[in-house]
C-alpha cells in the first residue's frame, strides 16, 4: 500500500447519496450566539433543504435581492478581494460573479501553525453575485430569465434584504420596505417555480406512456406519491412559501421533487442588511417585522448585518492595530448608547455567513497534514472514507484499503506540541477505519491505497 497525504483534486468525485436529514424550526431573531455545545444541534436545524440538492462537493451559495441591496459589496467582502464591481447601477453585475471565500476554521489554523509547512490549503465555499432581481423577473423583466437561470444554477441562497437608508443608494422602488422585497422576491421565485410545476405532469405521462408503451393520445393515472408531491409542492408555491420549510415530505415524495427542478427548494438564509449604527446597537425597527415575515413563511435562518460597518473594519484589514482602534471605537459608542454585555460585542458577521452558507449545503471539512502540507478537503455530511478519499484523487478511491484517522480534539488534547500523530497513537487514539466509515467533521486521515495502474476505459 502507498502512503499518502495530499495531492490534487483533479477528477469530481461522486460524493456519498446519504445526506443527513434534520427538522428544522423558524429560528427567531437572535444576534450572533456565543459559539458553545448547542451549536452543533443549530447547525444541523438548517440543514434540511439540502435534501433536494445535487450530491457533490463543490455546491454553490448565490446571493439573491433586489438591485442595490449591498450584493456585491458582500460578495466582495466575503471574498476578501474586490472581484465584483460594485458600481450604483440597477444592472452593473450581469454575469454572475463567482468568488471564493476561504473558511474560518480555527482547526485548520491549529494544524498549520503546529506543522509550519510550505503548503497550506484551506477549505473555501463558492459564492455567486447574482444581479439584482426585480418585480415582473418570472416574466423576463429586467433580466429576468437570466437571472433566474443563474439561480437555478447554485445550490442555496442567502437572501439580502435592505433595511437601511441612505440618499446616495437608490432604492429600485424608491423606498425602503424590506418586507415589501421580500415579497417580491419570494413572489417571483414562487412564480418561476409555478411554472415549473406546470410543466411536470405532462413530463411524467410521457414517461409512464413510453414506460408502458401506450399510445400518445391516452392519459395514464399518475402514481400516488407522485401525485402527493405535486399537491404539497402547489399548496406551498401558491401561499408564497419556499417549498423546502415544508417538513412532512416522504422520502419517496422528497426524491420525486429532487427532479422537479424547484428554484425554492434550495436552502435559504436570509441577510438583513442594516446601517453601521443599527448594527452595533443591534436595533433596527425592521428586524421583528422581518422575523414575523419570515416565520410566516416557512421559517428559517436571519443573520443581520451592516455592509456599511464591514466595509469599514475591511478598509483597515493591512493595519491591524487600526483594526483594532477600530473596533474599540466602536464598543465606545455602543457603552455610550448604554449598551452592554456579551449580546453587543461588536465583531464581523462575515465568518458566521460563511459558515452559515456552508452547512446550509451539508458541507465539511477533513484534513491531511504533514510536512508538506496542511489541507482542509470538502466533503459532503455523510461522506463514506473510500469517497472522501476519492476527492484527494479517484485513485485512491479506487484502490481504497483503509484510512488512519485521529480525531482533532484528540491530537490537539496529546500531541503537546509534536508535528507527529506517535502520542496520539501511544494514547490508542489513533484509528483505523474500513471503507465503511462515515467521515466525522475534523477528521485528521491518512488515506491507504493501493496504485495499480488505472483501468483501461
Amino acid at each position: 500500500g502507498d502512503r499518502r497525504e495530499g495531492g490534487h483534486q483533479r477528477d469530481e468525485p461522486q460524493a456519498s447519496k446519504h445526506i443527513v436529514q434534520q427538522r428544522v424550526a423558524a429560528k427567531s431573531f437572535a444576534m450572533p450566539p456565543k459559539k458553545g455545545k448547542k451549536d452543533a444541534v443549530v447547525d444541523d436545524k438548517y440543514m434540511r433543504a439540502a435534501r433536494f440538492g445535487r450530491v457533490k462537493n463543490d455546491l454553490k451559495m448565490g446571493f439573491v435581492g433586489l438591485p442595490n441591496v449591498g450584493k456585491s459589496t458582500l460578495t466582495n467582502l466575503m471574498s476578501g478581494a474586490f472581484h465584483a464591481e460594485a458600481a450604483n447601477y440597477p444592472f452593473c453585475t450581469i454575469d454572475p460573479n463567482m468568488v471564493k471565500a476561504i473558511v474560518p476554521d480555527q482547526k485548520f489554523k491549529y494544524l498549520a501553525s503546529t506543522w509550519k509547512p510550505p503548503s497550506v490549503v484551506p477549505a473555501v465555499l463558492t459564492i455567486v453575485d447574482i444581479a439584482g432581481l426585480i418585480k415582473g423577473a418570472s416574466e423576463g423583466a429586467g433580466l429576468g430569465n437570466a437571472f433566474l437561470s443563474h439561480i437555478a444554477a447554485v445550490d442555496g441562497i442567502f437572501h439580502l434584504v435592505r433595511a437601511f437608508d441612505s440618499d446616495d443608494i437608490i432604492h429600485v422602488d424608491d423606498s425602503v420596505d424590506p418586507i415589501r422585497d421580500l415579497e417580491t422576491i419570494q413572489s417571483e421565485l414562487c412564480l418561476k417555480d409555478k411554472e415549473t410545476l406546470a410543466k411536470v405532469v405532462e413530463k411524467e405521462k410521457d414517461r409512464i406512456r413510453k414506460e408502458k408503451q401506450i399510445s400518445r393520445s391516452s392519459d395514464p393515472p399518475l402514481g400516488e406519491t407522485f401525485q402527493s408531491a405535486y399537491d404539497k409542492c402547489c399548496k406551498l408555491i401558491e401561499s408564497n412559501t419556499p417549498v423546502q420549510t415544508y417538513e412532512d415530505f416522504s422520502q419517496g415524495e422528497v426524491e420525486i421533487i429532487r427532479d422537479f427542478g424547484l428554484i425554492t427548494t434550495k436552502p435559504q438564509i436570509y441577510v438583513v442588511n442594516m446601517s453601521k449604527k443599527n448594527f452595533l446597537r443591534k436595533g433596527n425597527k425592521w428586524l421583528a417585522k422581518i422575523s414575523e415575515w419570515v416565520n410566516s413563511h416557512g421559517g428559517g435562518q436571519i443573520i443581520p448585518m451592516s455592509c456599511e460597518w464591514e466595509q469599514e473594519y475591511m478598509d483597515l484589514r493591512e493595519d491591524k492595530e487600526a483594526q483594532k482602534a477600530f473596533v474599540e471605537q466602536c464598543e465606545e459608542e455602543v457603552k455610550a448608547m448604554g449598551l452592554t454585555g456579551p449580546g453587543f460585542a461588536v465583531k464581523s458577521v462575515v465568518p458566521r455567513l460563511i459558515r452559515a452558507g456552508r452547512t446550509a449545503l451539508c458541507l465539511q471539512s477533513f484534513y491531511t497534514a504533514g510536512p508538506k502540507e496542511v489541507r482542509a478537503w470538502t466533503i459532503m455530511k455523510g461522506t463514506m472514507a473510500p469517497q472522501a478519499a476519492g476527492v484527494i484523487h479517484t485513485d485512491f478511491e479506487r484502490g481504497f484499503i483503509k484510512a488512519e484517522v485521529a480525531n482533532f480534539d484528540d491530537f490537539k488534547a496529546l500531541h503537546k506540541g509534536d508535528a507527529s500523530m506517535a502520542k496520539v497513537k501511544e494514547a490508542g487514539k489513533y484509528r483505523q477505519e474500513g471503507k465503511n466509515y462515515v467521515m466525522q467533521e475534523g477528521d485528521i486521515v491518512v488515506f491507504m491505497h493501493n496504485t495499480t495502474a488505472s483501468k483501461k476505459k
